[in-house]
């Protein structure tokens, strides 16, 4: 599929509406979430119509056609990462549960006091927490990939906390708010050299340009369905097979189990030993969906296009007098653009922004510790996606000017 800017748009219903009389939406917040395609909400619609039923075990029609739409939609989520086989790829509920997960199976069956793991200083909460509880049960101790001021990571640094002989290096493939997009590929061998097992965060990188865990050689990755055109409430884990087989249950109840008898039970097979209980079905139709609409216009076309107007956005934001923008420049980021505006607080900004439908986030986006080394409390943030458009920034400018007329 050659790449459309107007026909996508137009796949997505709600980019069509008005947030109110004459006031057209302007969605600048995809790094929050993402808009949904008729192709993901026909499919999510067309399983609850026509083929809703409990999954497995089943022998009626409807319970076969429900666990074969389930198991396809793994195998297009497989495909879309380059797994090497549909069983390495665990339905969570998101990214964040993904990342708890192996904290709480293979962190907890092979980490002890003492043991080092190394994360970054750009992370979202969901990879810091995890680890703060891991070190506070089994006394883990943890590092930090410093940030440098232009928003990289000081691999310099990286190399001297490896010499400390890690266990886990776990880090974002690319900063939500920075955008920076990390050399995920070496920060991975040089962790492997070490002896460390991967985990990286995927939630911002998968939605935007290929990523291929072969590739890559990672160990774990995480990732969810809402930031890629899917529904919420549904995610992935990928994971090399002997980790994932070696790995203890998360959950205990129906689906991950072979055998139970009164005192002792058999765990199932990977991936349904880590699926316990009814899953989320339709979402992971959704979630399938989602990537062949994505796989179907082509990664590397959207993240073109997304680069272009990543470029484009922070060529208007930096002539804004009493703008800061925060992270690398284009060619080192994804499509985010975090920034602070000189004596107005980003919730201000953000709120007068909305009255001209312009939707953008403010505040420290789950990433408190990040803020924190810039010495802020709070930023605004733009972000873009492949139905992201050059007349959408020139309004975002447009309302960044109408606020600082306000506050003049």
């Amino acid at each position: 599929m050659a790449f459309e800017l107007q026909k996508i748009r137009d796949d997505f219903p709600t980019l069509a509406r008005e947030v109110r009389p004459g006031v057209p939406l302007i969605y600048l917040d995809s790094t929050a979430t993402s808009h949904k395609p008729e192709a993901v909400l026909a499919a999510m619609d067309s399983y609850y119509r026509n083929s809703n039923a409990n999954i497995h075990r089943g022998v009626h029609t409807l319970a076969e056609e429900a666990t074969g739409l389930y198991e396809k939609a793994r195998e297009s989520i497989a495909r879309f990462i380059n797994a090497p086989a549909a069983r390495q790829v665990i339905y969570t509920r998101n990214t964040t549960e993904s990342i708890n997960l192996v904290a709480y199976t293979w962190a907890r069956a092979n980490l002890k006091s003492g043991d080092l793991l190394i994360t970054t200083e750009m992370e979202h909460h969901s990879n810091l927490v995890p680890w703060h509880m891991l070190a506070a049960e089994r006394g883990v101790r943890l590092e930090f990939i410093p940030v440098t001021s232009d928003g990289l990571l000081d691999l310099d640094e990286y190399r001297k906390l490896l010499e400390l002989g890690p266990k886990l290096v776990a880090f974002t493939h690319m900063s939500n708010v920075l955008g920076t997009i990390n050399p995920a590929k070496e920060i991975i061998r040089l962790a492997h050299q070490a002896g460390a097992i991967t985990l990286v965060d995927g939630a911002q990188s998968v939605p935007h340009f290929a990523v291929d865990v072969q590739d890559l050689d990672v160990d774990f990755l995480a990732f969810s369905a809402h930031k890629m055109v899917g529904p919420t409430g549904i995610g992935a884990l990928y994971g090399k097979q002997a980790l994932l087989e070696a790995m203890p249950p998360f959950l205990g109840g129906g689906d991950m189990i072979k055998t139970v008898h009164l005192r002792t039970f058999t765990p199932n097979t990977i991936p349904y030993k880590f699926e316990a209980g009814t899953p989320a079905i339709a979402e992971a139709v959704g979630f399938g969906a989602a990537c062949e609409y994505l796989t179907a216009i082509g990664m590397d076309a959207i993240a073109a296009h997304e680069h272009a107007i990543t470029e484009y956005a922070l060529e208007r934001l930096e002539e804004i007098p009493g703008l800061k923008l925060f992270g690398p420049s284009a060619d080192k980021k994804g499509g985010v653009a975090a920034f602070v505006l000189d004596g107005v607080h980003p919730h201000d900004v953000a709120q007068i922004l909305d009255g001209d439908g312009v939707a953008v986030r403010a505040g420290h986006h789950c990433a408190q510790p990040l803020h924190e080394k810039f010495n802020i409390p709070a930023t605004s943030r733009a972000s873009f996606y492949l139905y992201s458009t050059t007349a959408e920034v020139d309004k975002l400018v447009e309302g960044i000017y109408k606020v600082k007329k306000y506050f003049a």
